[in-house]
């Protein structure tokens, strides 16, 4: 099994950066893709930014030009950083990662718990 632990979020007003950290852990074979999604409220989740094992990263248009996403393979872990935070970029992010358990050969997708950002204008 693993484990997605994510952190970093808070309160910031517009304007600010925040970076959040997710850290994979367990009996990991593989990671073959890390990415972060966000939750608004009342709202469906929504997919954010993939990096995955080769290197190579997408971000969604809406936060392209503010958000980056960057991996640590040796750590295993992802981050979001995240600058020039809008209110509408309110919500819980979740981290998540395509992942081969050890004695298993397909991945499996694993979820963070969230962590909430929350940007005041």
């Amino acid at each position: 099994q693993a484990q997605l632990v994510e952190s970093g979020g808070g309160s910031v007003q517009a304007g600010g950066s925040l970076r959040l950290s997710c850290t994979a852990s367990g009996s990991i074979s593989r990671i073959s893709a890390m990415a972060w999604y966000r939750q608004a409220p009342g709202k469906e989740r929504e997919w954010i930014a993939t990096q995955v094992s080769g290197g190579a990263k997408n971000h969604a248009d809406s936060v392209k030009d503010r958000f980056s996403i960057f991996r640590d393979y040796a750590k295993d872990m992802v981050y979001l950083q995240m600058n020039n935070l809008k209110p509408e970029d309110t919500g819980v992010y979740y981290c998540n990662a395509a992942l081969i358990v050890r004695g298993t050969r397909a991945p499996s997708d694993y979820w963070g718990q969230g962590t909430q950002v929350t940007v005041s204008s």
